[in-house]
């Protein structure tokens, strides 16, 4: 599943967390890992001298970029990691080096350090996620976020739509090394139902979506079933943000996999911005996976 993991890191102790995680996949799968640091000169502010940029203050963002990778190289047990200190846009750059070097995972924090000198902020960490072609495992520090050699409980929401189901590979193969539980979980979205046009009362329609998500949620666990996990499943009526991070929190949920798009139109469940607001808050890390092109929703 994973031959190549991209962690890209500015030293913050948000990149370090998920980058425990990146080298535990790595060890399961036996995968090499890219470690890279981008200095960002636009982020120089007023940083200035007559020629442009103070060059000094160019070889002060490399040597801290240096610093950051050095950080995360000494967490690794294997000499299969690659590192480079890249100069560019943090975003672009991130995504060109993927594709420059196969890689299938990238694993990156949702914040980064502060000041002039930042690069890995929240805005670069979504840009990355909605346009990766490949999956990008996201992480903040919490008390829950912690690497601690596997996971016990995987979240797999759905809502029956192609995209959605591009994370299912993914969650299956790591729940496969990890000897998960996985939980295969819609949320039906009640703040559609009042803007929804439609002949059918209300109740109705909630049914109707009622009856539609627990199909979704069978269909996926059947899949996980014939792969030899356990599974929960589970349904309910909520905002899908709040049900799902809600769900994390009383299931003891250790990690999150979903696509990063989901159903169009009022019935949809699994929105690109849901999963924005689960990169961003939630406690334990996030797989996010992108639908191959053409399956994407219009």
């Amino acid at each position: 599943m994973y031959d190549s993991i991209l962690v890209p890191t500015d030293g913050s102790d948000h990149a370090a967390r998920v980058a425990g995680h990146a080298l535990g996949l790595a060890r399961w799968f036996d995968a090499t890992v890219h470690v890279v640091s981008v200095v960002d000169v636009s982020a120089a502010g007023g940083v200035f001298d007559a020629g442009g940029v103070s060059p000094a203050f160019v070889e002060r963002l490399k040597d801290e970029a240096a610093a950051a990778v050095e950080r995360i190289e000494t967490m690794t047990d294997t000499d299969r990691v690659r590192s480079a200190v890249l100069k560019g846009s943090p975003a672009a750059t991130i995504l060109e080096y993927v594709g420059e070097h196969d890689i299938d995972l990238i694993a990156m924090g949702t914040h980064g350090r502060t000041g002039v000198n930042r690069y890995l902020t929240g805005s670069v960490t979504e840009r990355v996620v909605r346009q990766s072609d490949v999956p990008v495992m996201t992480a903040r520090v919490t008390e829950r976020s912690e690497w601690a050699g596997g996971y016990d409980e995987i979240l797999l929401p759905t809502d029956g739509s192609e995209p959605a189901a591009a994370a299912v590979d993914h969650a299956l193969a790591i729940a496969t090394r990890a000897d998960a539980t996985v939980h295969v979980v819609s949320v039906v979205d009640v703040s559609t139902v009042a803007g929804r046009p439609s002949i059918m009362a209300p109740n109705d329609i909630l049914a109707q979506f009622e009856s539609d998500a627990e199909t979704a949620v069978e269909t996926v666990a059947t899949t996980v079933r014939d792969a030899g996990l356990d599974v929960e499943t589970h349904v309910q009526k909520d905002i899908p943000s709040q049900g799902l991070l809600e769900y994390v929190d009383d299931r003891d949920i250790d990690l999150v996999a979903m696509g990063t798009h989901g159903r169009t139109g009022f019935d949809r469940v699994l929105l690109g911005s849901t999963t924005a607001r689960l990169v961003r808050r939630a406690p334990v890390p996030v797989l996010a996976v992108r639908p191959a092109a053409g399956s994407e929703p219009n």
